[in-house]
């Protein structure tokens, strides 16, 4: 499994701007063969911040993710929402314990 765990950062005054290219992004990704979780979530005490959390089945299912139309057609809107500061981390992941 690959998780992809970490933060974005965008004016927060833009982020009603954002959301439905965010919304477009996330229902997209979530449909993907070989996507396990994508979600962004806004930081409580620091609205400008958004958290970002992917798991993917395999590197195969996240190539063909960063291949796919709705990731070039999001990161065409990032100049205009200001979106910047990405730091995201890759991690290798066995399948874990369900608890």
């Amino acid at each position: 499994m690959i998780l992809i765990i970490g933060t974005i950062r965008l004016p927060a005054d833009k982020l009603e701007q954002a959301k439905p290219a965010m919304e477009r992004m996330i229902s997209a990704s979530r449909a993907e063969a070989g996507c396990l979780e994508y979600s962004y979530a806004q930081d409580v005490l620091d609205p400008g911040l958004i958290h970002v959390s992917e798991a993917w089945r395999d590197r195969a299912a996240l190539d063909a993710h960063f291949k796919s139309t709705h990731i070039a057609e999001w990161r065409a809107n990032w100049a205009e929402l200001g979106i910047g500061d990405r730091k995201l981390t890759l991690y290798e992941a066995g399948e874990g314990i369900a608890t």
